[in-house]
């Protein structure tokens, strides 16, 4: 890619990012304000939530034109890429043959997918690696054409979570049977773990075969931008475990992805904050985004906490803009942090808080 026409300053915004994910930023901070969306409210009113079929491509790739082109003069920290949730976890299990599923969001305006368990217990896994004249890998790769042909020079394409390790054992037979499988068939586990790495890598490597790059770096949406091919990686499963259940089943492999691409980025929901001290020590991890949902503290109330288990790990952290604004204003927000403001501000506004936030330094 040449530019970005829908951020202006964006080479810039690369060069703040990049202290960032070098760790040399632990006394600044970054942000995105998440500001109303025409867009997005025309997705809520014309798709109700609920089971939908694949979407048409072009209408998908003319969805993200549309929501990121209203950001164009918003001088934030975001870095504008359309995302692939049509194929971000479904995509893996239909191309050994599973039952692929889509679902309407209204509130992200995703259209993502998944698939029904494919078989009953792992005693049935006799897996063939996928053709490539397989639909859903042809479907995929049009796909990948269409989002760049539309994006070109406008905004990016973020790259979309791998679904490897015991969260694609999750895709063979649900979540309970995998963790009885732990005990009952661990080498068969093992196996699929060995099957699933070089599924991920094939899906991942044709990614970044066929779409752009900006100043040699991986659009994301979980960290904006990010320099190298660095993927998004996922551990769920172990959100439910212990840290030497992570360690025993998941930590080698995703040593193993991170090695074979230049690292890459985690989220972790509020349920697997335990894992936060393993995972930080992932040599090329880039940086965690913390997720929220109900019966645990927002990861910002306890961001202090957070930190001390990650070191000088980047953090990606959801907060709304009235607390954003009242620690801005005070000198109190924590450095080493990109900040996911849900605002209700105007452009104009959000550029005005936008030169406090550049200048921003600890004392």
């Amino acid at each position: 890619m040449e530019g970005i026409g829908y951020k202006q300053g964006a080479g810039d915004i690369i060069k703040r990012l990049n202290t960032l994910y070098e760790r040399k930023a632990g006394d600044q901070i970054f942000a995105d304000f998440q500001i109303p969306s025409r867009t997005l409210e025309q997705f809520r009113s014309d798709h109700a939530e609920g089971y939908t079929s694949y979407p048409d491509p072009h209408e998908r790739a003319r969805f993200w034109d549309s929501l990121l082109k209203e950001k164009s003069l918003c001088e934030d920290d975001q870095i504008p890429s359309a995302y692939l949730s049509e194929f971000d976890q479904g995509l893996y299990g239909a191309l050994i043959g599973g039952d692929m599923q889509f679902l309407n969001d209204p509130g992200t305006g995703w259209i993502s997918s998944m698939v029904k368990p494919l078989m009953d217990d792992l005693t049935q896994f006799h897996l063939l690696p996928f053709e490539e004249s397989h639909p859903w890998f042809r479907k995929y790769l049009q796909q990948l054409e269409i989002f760049s042909s539309i994006s070109e020079n406008r905004f990016g394409i973020s790259h979309f979570i791998l679904i490897d390790s015991l969260n694609f054992v999750f895709e063979l037979v649900g979540a309970t049977k995998t963790y009885l499988s732990l005990f009952e068939v661990p080498e068969t586990v093992r196996q699929i773990i060995d099957f699933a790495f070089d599924l991920n890598v094939r899906v991942q490597e044709t990614f970044f075969e066929n779409t752009p790059s900006f100043l040699g770096g991986t659009f994301s949406n979980m960290v904006q931008w990010v320099p190298g091919r660095v993927i998004s990686e996922s551990v769920d499963p172990f959100h439910m475990t212990s840290v030497e259940d992570y360690q025993e089943w998941g930590e080698g492999n995703v040593q193993r992805m991170f090695n074979h691409f230049d690292g890459g980025v985690l989220h972790i929901h509020s349920n697997g904050r335990h894992l936060l001290n393993a995972v930080s020590r992932l040599e090329g991890l880039k940086a965690i985004l913390m997720l929220d949902e109900k019966d645990n503290p927002p990861a910002f109330d306890v961001l202090s906490e957070i930190k001390k288990q990650v070191g000088e790990v980047p953090l990606v952290v959801n907060v709304n803009e009235d607390t954003f604004e009242y620690h801005l204003n005070r000198n109190t927000l924590p450095g080493g942090v990109f900040y996911v403001v849900k605002s209700t501000k105007t452009v104009d506004e959000v550029n005005r808080i936008m030169e406090g936030v550049r200048k921003y330094r600890i004392a």
